[in-house]
């Protein structure tokens, strides 16, 4: 496996991706819950209908000024169709039921800045993804803003891997959104959880009963009992941490029943798709 290397979409900001540590972290109680600064480039992708209904329905990762980057099914397809269409992304939120999201007691108590809201200038699904196919092959896109995100402590671009690059079987990543929990609702509050990395023959030894072939250009992790993505994490990040940065290995792209033991989730492998990345953003 060739080691992580450092490399960025802007190489001489070194402080992309950065592992935020927050004053009142130990003092969360839930393993699984973030704190307001901690993965400052997760996003959430807005969707309005017809009717003027709008609301969030899939998440992405911020990986520049103007540009987050997330799964082809969430810019084009049944999503459109089904909820209408991308109209905005969001940056810095944290809790999507407070305004402001606080946390700390007394003295110690830090309120975040608002939520960065955008609109999208445009949105870039991969030529060769293909809606509605089962493999769900190439589902990776760029979301351009319609202004420039302000870098802050609750807004930050990840990093991106080095072409070519693997993670290890068997290490623990980490996927990090809004979408269901064990209670079947989706959660107000932005969350995390690590998964292990599963080898592509063990995920087709499972995925090849419901007609899906797992290809290199894909990532499994998961497959516990109870612990797994879910829907509206989809277009989400999948990180590694490495000496303290994060860097995005896959995307949220799709699985079996959320959460059932030995079936891993499925994430586009983001090292696969640098080049096409690179050639697709514009200043």
């Amino acid at each position: 496996m060739e080691k992580l290397v450092y490399r960025s979409i802007r190489p001489s900001d070194r402080r992309i991706g950065l592992k935020r540590i927050s004053e009142v972290e130990n003092r969360i109680l839930n393993g699984q819950m973030t704190h307001p600064t901690e993965f400052p480039w997760t996003a959430q992708l807005g969707y309005r209908n017809a009717s003027g209904f709008e609301q969030f329905s899939c998440g992405a990762t911020l990986i520049s000024e103007r540009y987050v980057l997330t799964a082809a099914h969430c810019v084009k397809g049944k999503i459109i169709r089904a909820v209408g269409a991308l109209t905005k992304v969001r940056l810095g939120e944290w809790n999507s039921e407070t305004d402001p999201d606080c946390f700390g007691t007394g003295q110690n108590r830090v309120c975040a800045d608002k939520p960065q809201d955008f609109g999208v200038e445009q949105a870039i699904a991969h030529r060769e993804y293909v809606d509605g196919a089962t493999d769900r092959y190439h589902d990776i896109a760029l979301v351009r803003m319609n202004g420039q995100a302000r870098f802050t402590d609750y807004v930050s671009p990840v990093c991106l891997p080095k072409p070519g690059t693997q993670v290890a079987v068997g290490q623990r990543l980490t996927v990090v959104g809004w979408g269901k929990t064990e209670t079947g609702r989706y959660s107000p509050t932005k969350l995390k959880l690590k998964v292990p990395v599963v080898t592509e023959s063990d995920c087709n030894r499972m995925f090849n009963r419901a007609g899906v072939n797992v290809r290199i250009n894909q990532l499994c992790a998961g497959g516990e009992k109870d612990k797994d993505s879910c829907n509206g994490d989809s277009g989400g990040p999948l990180l590694a941490e490495v000496n303290q940065q994060f860097y995005i290995e896959g995307i949220v792209s799709f699985g079996a029943v959320c959460g059932t033991e030995g079936w891993p989730g499925i994430y586009t492998r983001v090292s696969r798709y640098r080049d096409w990345i690179e050639g697709n953003i514009r200043p």
